[in-house]
């Protein structure tokens, strides 16, 4: 996992209580897309954690958007979250 990546499960992991997190980068699979670009990733997220699985989903998401929002605008073309 690249240093990028852990960056970003440094900041969910100390953001919020989670037992695991698990980041899948999905870029290979966007490579032949016209809008592909080399420095966005294509990311899916794995979140265990009591406290985000306790909030109703979209409130979850939100605060994972909040947190990543200087992320999305500038490195994080796509972004998939699953809470269990």
């Amino acid at each position: 996992m690249n240093n990028y990546l852990n960056e970003i499960k440094k900041k969910i992991s100390n953001k919020f209580d989670t037992e695991e997190v698990t980041i899948i980068d999905n870029s290979h699979k966007h490579q032949n897309h016209k809008t592909f670009k080399n420095n966005s990733y294509h990311l899916e997220l794995r979140i265990k954690s009591d406290y985000l699985n306790g909030l109703p989903r979209i409130d979850a998401q939100k605060e994972i958007y909040k947190l990543l929002q200087e992320d999305l605008k500038s490195k994080i073309h796509a972004l998939k979250i699953t809470i269990i």
